[in-house]
């Protein structure tokens, strides 16, 4: 049975002071602003201790400051390491890690509602952030669910030693990339890891590497790269349309030695294993919430320039068809997240998953079209954030599935196919 969702009541809002934008003229009117995301119902917080243990909350507090940098970052192609400064001093690195392991405990909810929060202030740090958040969502839920043991130093580490964590998924999908050759007592590894977003911060590179075989399919061992190995160097290719503050750098690999202890998991390339749908499920709606973040913000900028001008038919029906969009963005959001807290990976779960992913990127981005729309000329000018996020929002289109192989995935479950080799 299909579970119903209740529509967010209007005028539910978030703290006034959450973001302000910087050109008076554009600024949403208060009893506006942010309503957009009152489908979550964070709590109210103004001040750091009241914000104490809550990401959304500390989200909120730190808004302010990620909105006033953004645009800077963005101007300068300059990756958002101030912002990680502040992410690291508030708490948020370790937000996802159990309470028992020294963490904050926040489920995959709560995560993407703070992502959320920081993409209405700063795309760039909600979406970086988001690959470090998975990738302790991940762990968090393997510990919690399934009782893995071996997850428990890792996360133990995020939180005592706010280590970034940093996901190569545009290199390493299903079929993996990059070379392992084996050796004695573990595996050499060379590969070049494109995408990889906030790698200027990062500690840890959680990746993986293809093991040729003579004799059967080839295997990807998954493993963590140190990041200031000798081994490891950062290549600055990211130079993008969008989402400029991200850093999503290349990173390189060098022969650097992985020991057989330090391979977490090994599975066939170019076949989906259980990790890859514990993975596929729990990542793609803490991703989506930075993407949904922007449109809601991009929403709420159109809205306060639209306010200013006579109320035609023809404005109205913008303002309506924006608002239907996003709320179907907001509700293909909602439906990723419940896929999630099943508690139940499977095919059927990266399904439901992505056919949201879809549905969120479509609207998110039909969104902010509509909402450059409405504002009009107003839209062109930087001052007033629209332009930024109508070119941040378009990263929504690159992650996988993307469309056609999500819809061959889904049609492939539909019709009783295997979907094994469907990515």
């Amino acid at each position: 049975m299909v579970r119903q969702f209740p529509l967010p009541a209007v005028g539910e809002r978030l703290p006034e002071n959450i973001m302000r934008q910087p050109n008076i003229a554009a600024e949403p009117q208060e009893e506006e602003l942010m309503h957009t995301m009152a489908y979550t119902s964070p709590q109210d917080a103004n001040t750091r201790s009241e914000a104490s243990g809550d990401p959304v909350a500390i989200a909120q507090v730190l808004a302010p400051v990620l909105a006033e940098r953004a645009a800077r970052f963005d101007e300068d192609d300059q990756f958002v390491a101030e912002n990680y400064e502040l992410l690291k001093q508030s708490g948020l690195v370790e937000a996802g890690v159990p309470r028992e392991l020294g963490g904050g405990g926040a489920e995959v909810r709560a995560l993407a509602d703070m992502l959320r929060v920081m993409a209405h202030a700063c795309s760039s740090t909600a979406l970086a952030f988001s690959m470090h958040t998975h990738q302790v969502a991940i762990p968090a839920w393997r510990w919690r669910h399934q009782h893995v043991a071996a997850v428990e130093p890792l996360l133990k580490r995020v939180a005592t030693e706010r280590l970034i964590l940093l996901s190569s998924g545009g290199s390493d999908w299903i079929g993996g990339s990059g070379k392992a050759i084996r050796v004695e007592g573990g595996y050499r590894v060379s590969a070049r890891k494109v995408f990889t977003s906030g790698a200027e911060a990062g500690d840890l590179l959680l990746t993986g590497a293809v093991v040729e075989t003579a004799d059967g399919p080839d295997a990807v061992i998954h493993f963590a790269a140190p990041m200031k190995a000798p081994e490891v160097s950062i290549v600055e290719t990211w130079r993008a349309l969008g989402m400029r503050g991200t850093g999503s750098n290349d990173v390189v690999i060098d022969n650097l030695f992985i020991t057989d202890a330090g391979v977490a998991f090994t599975r066939r390339a170019g076949e989906w294993h259980p990790m890859f749908q514990i993975i596929a499920t729990t990542a793609f709606p803490l991703i989506y919430a930075a993407y949904l973040g922007v449109a809601e913000s991009a929403r709420d900028i159109a809205i306060g320039i639209a306010r200013k001008k006579h109320p035609g038919a023809a404005l109205l029906s913008l303002a309506g068809r924006m608002d239907t969009a996003l709320r179907a963005a907001q509700l293909a959001h909602r439906w990723m997240i419940e896929t999630v807290e099943r508690n139940a990976p499977s095919a059927e779960s990266v399904n439901e998953v992505m056919i949201g992913r879809s549905l969120v990127a479509k609207h998110a981005i039909a969104t902010v079209e509509l909402a450059m729309e409405l504002a009009g000329g107003a839209g062109f000018y930087r001052i007033n954030g629209l332009e930024r996020r109508f070119r941040d929002i378009q990263g929504a289109r690159f992650h996988p599935l993307q469309a056609g192989p999500q819809s061959e995935y889904a049609g492939a479950l539909a019709l009783g196919h295997s979907v094994a080799n469907v990515f």
